[in-house]
């Protein structure tokens, strides 16, 4: 797709929907995003029953809203006459009820799938293993800088479903930008986005999908049902991602300086087919990763008839989410930066890539089985310290041997490590919370885990 192609408005009208489904149905999983799908079906007169193996929190909004429901049971018992199975994205496809659902021959669809069928609006879809709550949240924030009416929805935290019943109470939701996860798009059969973005792929989630060629074929689920009339975004950088194929027109982003990119990175500026759009030093977002995911949320936007003067705009306004990549101050030189949302190797690469300071990295939590020796080039290259936590601090040490550093350090908890870290660091340098792990062996969530890092810098500061 050429680059004046991207920068008209987008013509095509909305998409129709398919119908609902054939009801009465059964919600399995009442997390968030199943009582989101409950209370939409029940808004819109269908007959639903929800289910949920555990105890979930929040049941008093179906409560609320009428529904009927039984915890801590499979839900196999609840199968007799149901006509569709809604399966919330916690599910697994092997969990008993779903397994049996599809033995009986009963439909099975996600949230994700079911929210989008409820109501008429364009929809930008974005997925990717590392920054697609970043992007999401860029995304639409390029379009309400524009003032354009947007709504962020998705594996953000508020589920599309919630904006089916938004958009039945007579709200104006705008344009939908949805983060997209894989297991999310897994259940998806009709979803077909006017515009979807692919932003990278590493491994993640291998437990949920056995290999990385099922979980490439979730990812590409959001692709599939595009036209020639929609617009998919691809990162020429990675390879998996650029051999994409979708039926739709094509917008690439390069920050390597891929030949066939549309949106390219030259001399710290970002440039939309040889037109520059903002240099990198205007963004109060960092990292070259970062910068990537700029280039995706502004295609979105051009894409839908935004002006390279309204996304420019939109891109020097935009502040960094939390735990993404956050800085959170610069003491005496040094700027410290809670990365604590990268739980993967792959994002902890990104985020040391991203930096042009030496770095005194925080690493370290609980397994996701995931082997940490890739990680050894790059930190040796640009760390000058680590600083080991948590339950895979020894994994993480016996890989990280070959990179040779200047200072390793075993920390107790998150506190010795950023004590150390800072002790050890000189203007100039950084320190980086990016763990590479999850954060379950000594915190709630990567948030409660980040949140405590800023604390803890906070308390430096005094």
């Amino acid at each position: 797709m050429g680059g004046e192609e991207i920068m008209v408005e987008y013509v095509r009208s909305t998409k129709g929907r398919p119908p609902l489904p054939e009801g009465p149905f059964l919600v399995v999983g009442l997390a968030r995003s199943g009582i989101a799908a409950a209370r939409a079906l029940k808004a819109h007169g269908q007959a639903v029953f929800g289910v949920d193996a555990g105890e979930p929190a929040g049941l008093d909004l179906l409560r609320e809203s009428g529904v009927d429901f039984e915890t801590s049971i499979s839900g196999v018992d609840r199968l007799e006459g149901v006509g569709t199975v809604i399966k919330s994205p916690g599910v697994p496809q092997s969990a008993e009820v779903i397994v049996e659902a599809r033995r009986r021959g009963i439909q099975i669809m996600g949230e994700l799938e079911l929210g989008w069928r409820m109501f008429e609006a364009p929809f930008v879809a974005i997925t990717g293993t590392n920054g697609k709550t970043t992007t999401t949240e860029l995304a639409a924030h390029l379009f309400r800088s524009a003032g354009k009416p947007v709504s962020a929805a998705g594996n953000v935290g508020h589920p599309v479903c919630e904006v089916a019943i938004e958009a039945r109470s007579g709200l104006d939701v705008g344009t939908v930008v949805c983060e997209c996860s894989s297991y999310q798009l897994e259940d998806s059969v009709d979803f077909s986005p006017e515009v979807a973005a692919f932003l990278n792929l590493g491994p993640d989630h291998l437990d949920r999908h056995g290999d990385m060629e099922s979980y490439l074929q979730a990812k590409l689920r959001i692709f599939a049902n595009q036209g020639d009339g929609d617009v998919a975004i691809l990162n020429a950088d990675d390879p998996e991602v650029a051999g994409s194929r979708s039926l739709a027109q094509t917008v690439s982003f390069s920050t390597e300086g891929a030949p066939q990119a549309t949106i390219t990175l030259e001399d710290e500026t970002v440039m939309v087919d040889s037109k520059p759009l903002i240099e990198v030093g205007e963004m109060k977002i960092i990292g070259r990763h970062n910068v990537a995911n700029a280039m995706a949320g502004a295609a979105s936007a051009l894409a839908f008839g935004l002006d390279m003067e309204q996304v420019a705009a939109g891109l020097r306004s935009f502040t960094p989410v939390p735990h993404r990549y956050e800085p959170v101050a610069e003491i005496e030189g040094v700027i410290f930066i809670n990365d604590s949302k990268a739980t993967n190797v792959d994002a902890t690469l990104a985020a040391i890539e991203s930096s042009d300071r030496p770095l005194h990295l925080i690493l370290g939590g609980s397994s996701k089985d995931e082997p940490f020796a890739p990680l050894a080039a790059p930190v040796g290259e640009r760390c000058r310290g680590i600083y080991l936590v948590g339950e895979t601090a020894d994994e993480i040490g016996q890989a990280l041997e070959a990179a040779d550093l200047e200072i390793v350090r075993y920390c107790e908890d998150l506190e010795a490590a950023v004590s150390e870290a800072a002790g050890a660091a000189v203007p100039g340098e950084a320190v980086l919370l990016s763990p590479a792990c999850a954060s379950f062996d000594q915190f709630r969530s990567y948030e409660d885990r980040g949140d405590r890092f800023r604390t803890l810098v906070e308390e430096l500061n005094v």
